[in-house]
């Protein structure tokens, strides 16, 4: 068996995962604000599963990873500084841990399901606006600690981050609704304007083979997909080809997904 915990700015979730990657069971609960308070709410929750030994644990933290000292540097919506995640969780749960970003972790899962693409740019629209590189089934370490959601455009006459203008957060700070509220068309086609700048932005400098998108934001896709499309074309030029957009296939699953798979090929193997 194999764990998979994704730390998120509002929940956390805890999977176990068969030795070929197969979700058996999982459970969600409340990220606390405070670190040690955390930690007993998933040793709560891991003694609450059905197993109590794991090849291995994958864990997924929302910001920058000293990948060599398995320390939790900074997170973007938690006030956590330099935890030591991976020795916490290996004490907690007794087995070998990976800890890895969690934008990273959703694009190698879901560059694991397009293998015909070669360089996969993985682009999650939530809260905040996060990006992974996968080249060849692994997580490009050229670009592993990215930032995309943080590339500077100009807005209303200033320079601002992408995601302060065009994240989920910003929606709701904007207009006033959830994405899962907004009916109005005028509204959509602001949100895949700013969506497409950025998006754009990335296209040109990395030149994926495909496009991924996830998150929160995304998965009400099939509302504005023909407007982004048409803002992402109409910067398109011979030199930045727009690649195939795509949809995220397990796109509330797709981290705890990357953390088996980085897990699994890091200490453990498929019997």
């Amino acid at each position: 068996m194999y764990l998979g915990i994704d730390i998120g700015g509002t929940k956390t979730l805890v999977a176990r995962l068969t030795n070929k990657g197969e979700i058996i069971q999982s459970t969600k609960f409340q990220t606390p604000k405070i670190y040690n308070d955390f930690l007993k709410e998933l040793a709560i929750s891991v003694a609450n599963l059905s197993s109590d030994t794991y090849v291995a644990v994958g864990v997924a933290a929302p910001g920058s990873i000293d990948r060599e000292k398995g320390i939790a540097q900074d997170f973007g919506n938690l006030p956590w500084h330099h935890v030591p995640l991976k020795r916490d969780i290996e004490q907690l749960i007794g087995s070998p841990t990976i800890i890895e970003n969690d934008a990273n972790l959703a694009g190698l899962s879901e560059a694991t399901l397009i293998k015909q693409y070669r360089c996969v740019l993985y682009v999650t629209v939530s809260t905040g606006i996060g990006t992974g590189i996968i080249t060849n089934q692994e997580i490009d370490p050229e670009f592993a600690d990215s930032e995309g959601g943080h590339i500077m455009l100009e807005h209303d006459g200033s320079l601002q981050t992408w995601e302060h203008f065009a994240s989920g957060k910003a929606i709701v700070r904007r207009f006033g609704k959830r994405a899962d509220e907004i009916k109005e068309l005028k509204t959509w086609k602001i949100i895949a304007h700013d969506i497409g700048l950025g998006l754009y932005d990335l296209i040109a400098f990395i030149q994926p083979d495909a496009v991924v998108l996830g998150g929160g934001v995304m998965s009400h896709l099939d509302t504005f997909e023909d407007l982004l499309l048409k803002e992402l074309h109409k910067y398109e030029t011979p030199l930045t080809p727009i690649p195939p957009i795509l949809r995220a296939k397990r796109p509330e699953q797709a981290v705890v997904y990357g953390c088996y798979e980085l897990a699994r090929r890091t200490y453990g193997r498929i019997h």
